[in-house]
Formats: structure tokens, C-alpha cells, sequence
């Protein structure tokens, strides 16, 4: 029994349909490979506790700056400060200049990478941008994290 056909022509053809098989297979491969690398996923601080959030892979953050938090290095611009969801909080440093809308107790999103030791070094910091906004994801971040802090305290634990 013969798997490729007996003309020419048919060979050429099959074979010039199984190379462009193969490339739109590759390119798709390789666009899947780009885009997985490029997500850039958003965890609350309660789920960066709970070991939801990977680990030297860059994901972004978001919460409000905790009250008191805030703590500068006089010899560069090192900025150490906490994000909160008002339940968990993790440790920030961001080396930089902030933007001028960022405070102590503001909303905040942060993008960078979560260290070994808890510590998730900012490569970008975004504040609000007026007195009644709050980026989306921090406010949702802050509404969960208080309904699983409303649940824990209804059923006792």
C-alpha cells in the first residue's frame, strides 16, 4: 500500500500543504509562548499571602498604602511602604521617583516581582488620580478581602 500518491504533482502539493501546516502550527506555538509571558496578573495582598501569587514572575499588586508605612532612604530613592487590602499587607520597595498623586492610606497599583524573602520589588507605581477614584483592581482587591474578613468573623474562626 503507498501513502504518498504516484504523481509529481501530488507529492509537491501534499508536501507544500504539510510545510504550511507546520508554520501556522509554529506561529500559533510561538504567539501562545509570547502572550503567556507578557500577562501580567493582578493579586491582592491576601492572595499574595496565601501563596496564590508566583514567585520572580512579574504580576502586579494593588491595595492602599498602609498608614505609616511610608519610609524613604535619605542616601537615594529607595521608597519602602506596605499595600493593604485592610486584611493582609506585604512589604513594598520601589526604587524611583512616585507619582505626585501617591500617599499613605491611597490607592495604589504596583508591577514587579514578588522576592523569596515576601518582599515584592516594584518596577512601576501608580497612584489614583483624584479624591473619589481608586483603581478598579484595588477596589475590588479591598471588597473581597473585607467580605472574607465579614464570613471569617460570622463563623468564628
Amino acid at each position: 500500500m503507498r501513502l504518498l500518491p504516484k504523481h509529481p504533482k501530488r507529492r509537491k502539493r501534499l508536501a507544500l500543504i504539510v510545510l504550511m501546516i507546520a508554520g501556522i502550527g509554529s506561529a500559533v506555538a510561538l504567539a501562545a509562548v509570547a502572550l503567556r509571558q507578557n500577562i501580567n496578573l493582578f493579586y491582592s495582598p491576601s492572595q499574595i499571602l496565601a501563596g496564590d501569587a508566583p514567585r520572580n514572575h512579574l504580576f502586579r499588586i494593588g491595595g492602599l498604602v498602609e498608614k505609616g508605612s511610608l519610609k524613604r532612604n535619605s542616601n537615594n530613592l529607595e521608597i519602602h511602604f506596605e499595600v493593604t487590602d485592610t486584611v493582609n499587607k506585604v512589604p513594598v520597595i520601589y526604587t524611583g521617583i512616585l507619582p505626585d498623586l501617591f500617599r499613605e492610606g491611597q490607592g495604589v497599583v504596583a508591577q514587579g516581582k514578588l522576592g523569596a524573602d515576601g518582599v515584592f520589588v516594584a518596577s512601576t507605581v501608580l497612584a489614583k488620580h483624584d479624591e473619589n477614584y481608586m483603581p478598579p483592581e484595588a477596589a475590588q482587591a479591598i471588597s473581597d478581602a473585607q467580605k472574607l474578613k465579614l464570613q471569617s468573623t460570622m463563623t468564628g474562626n
